[in-house]
């Protein structure tokens, strides 16, 4: 039985921080160890000229994302791993999906409405065709499968309309259904207002980035906000512990959930575990980031051995493509 092909990107935005490593890459490293599948990950680094960084910002940061996805674990000889500029046939697939796609789709995406409203004075055409570059980089290679969390499975389901659309005007049956591999995804929330998700746009003190030292962890773990509203629970305090949860000993994490329950719990000692239990957790990916950031004929290396995999299926794909459309 041939396997089954997993897509899944990630742009470069500067260092990850726990919320990236719970809700994308800790899945990624199982799913490379499955037999069953076919990993294909990229550095969507097309989709981060969205925003307003800089041309030497960008060349930046794809460099530091290389490096810190190789040191938590991403297998270059399990999985194939490239930079998604690398591969030109994704925005040529893209321009062709952006005129079967109806503009009326795009514009109800929430993402689309969500980005428009964090960059006013930047609302560019690429935050509205957003979905067709990401259909592309999914159908590109024939996926099977997108490991994405609930809040996704839009984009998810509008790549599988534009598959369709595509089919309809060209080719019946050319993609398949692309499907949803649907994981439990922790809500990791800013450590200085735990009711918005942990995001670095409303700065670092907000976020906890796998590559902070632990007395970085310490630090900032110290400034989380554990207040609640008078008989509320609070927020600050599940955010803890779903962290606490998920990094730390179930052991540790049964005694914070019970002292909190009966009123019991320190907040500094619940800190201090939380922090000690997340710098021995990163304690490696720290070190091995640095040797990969140092040694960048390694990682140039590898991103060239993962065009050329990736490269060998797109070149293929757009091959049949074109034919399909009727150009070349």
């Amino acid at each position: 039985m041939s396997k089954k092909i997993i897509f899944s990107a990630i742009q470069p935005t500067g260092n990850l921080h726990i919320g990236n490593y719970l809700g994308a890459v800790k899945n990624w490293l199982e799913l490379q160890k499955n037999e069953d599948y076919e990993c294909i990950f990229c550095i969507a680094d097309y989709h981060a000229m969205t925003g307003d960084k800089t041309a030497q910002d960008r060349r930046d940061q794809i460099i530091l994302m290389a490096a810190e996805l190789l040191a938590l674990g991403i297998d270059p000889k399990k999985s194939t791993f490239f930079v998604q500029s690398h591969v030109p046939e994704h925005t040529e697939l893209a321009w062709i999906f952006n005129t079967v796609t109806p503009i009326a789709e795009l514009e109800r995406m929430t993402q689309y409405k969500d980005k428009s409203q964090k960059q006013i004075k930047n609302i560019n055409t690429g935050l509205l065709t957003y979905p067709t570059l990401m259909a592309a980089d999914i159908l590109l290679y024939h996926t099977d499968l997108v490991p994405v969390g609930e809040d996704q499975i839009q984009h998810v389901e509008l790549t599988r309309d534009i598959g369709r659309w595509f089919n309809n005007k060209y080719a019946e049956n050319y993609f398949g259904e692309v499907k949803p591999l649907l994981t439990e995804i922790p809500r990791v929330k800013s450590l200085l207002e735990p009711t918005k998700k942990m995001s670095k746009s409303y700065g670092l003190n907000h976020v906890l980035e796998l590559a902070d030292e632990p007395e970085v962890v310490l630090a900032k773990l110290k400034k989380a906000v554990t207040a609640s509203e008078p008989g509320e629970k609070s927020p600050g305090v599940e955010n803890l512990l779903l962290l606490l949860k998920n990094f730390g000993d179930e052991t540790v994490y049964n005694k914070f959930v019970e002292a909190e329950k009966n009123g019991t719990i320190k907040y500094g000692e619940l800190k201090a575990t939380l922090a000690q239990i997340i710098g021995d957790y990163f304690a490696d990916f720290r070190e091995n980031r640095t040797q990969y950031l140092e040694d960048r004929s390694y990682l140039a290396t590898v991103l060239a051995d993962g065009e050329e995999r990736a490269s060998k299926i797109a070149k293929a794909t757009m091959k049949e493509i074109r034919h399909l459309i009727g150009i070349r």
